[in-house]
């Protein structure tokens, strides 16, 4: 994600006052640490919480540090998947908003909206774009959301289709 900082008009030669990327990460991280450096070593959910809350600590540290690699704009933060490949496609929601992705963020995506549509971009390998519309037929929507997924709004439009209840 980019962040422009406004300096509020003073001289660019004034030190900014707002803390850097670094120092943010180092105290989110002291504060997981804290948190969830030690577990109940009998209760499953405080593993989950301290897994999930020490992983945001590093990726956010690992990114201050400038050694996360780079994610298309098509991924969703809350994805812990990396790209696998260029952005190649642009997906767009039924409002025409959209981003560029690889296409494995892409099929997420379009996986995960209604009425999203699908492009390859001018420089894509050919077929990019109908590849990630195969795809996301058989990705549920959310796919890094762990929960029982029995509605046919949360099952794929494979797994609907075969159950009768979306085209």
């Amino acid at each position: 994600m980019n962040r422009t900082k406004l300096n509020g008009g003073t001289s660019a030669a004034t030190p900014s006052t707002e803390p850097n990327d670094l120092s943010v990460a180092i105290r989110v991280g002291q504060e997981m640490l804290r948190l969830y450096g030690t577990v109940d070593s009998g209760d499953i959910f405080d593993y989950a919480q301290a897994h999930g809350g020490l992983s945001e600590a590093l990726r956010i540290l690992l990114r201050a540090l400038a050694a996360e690699p780079a994610r298309c704009p098509a991924a969703h933060p809350d994805d812990p998947t990396p790209c696998r490949g260029p952005a190649v496609v642009t997906v767009l929601d039924a409002t025409n908003a959209g981003a560029d992705g690889c296409e494995h963020h892409g099929a997420r995506l379009l996986a995960s909206l209604d009425g999203g549509r699908v492009y390859s971009l001018l420089d894509a390998p050919g077929g990019a774009a109908i590849r990630v519309f195969k795809a996301a037929d058989g990705i549920r929507p959310f796919p890094w959301v762990d929960s029982p997924r029995t509605r046919d709004d949360q099952l794929s439009r494979a797994e609907a289709r075969a159950r009768g209840e979306r085209p």
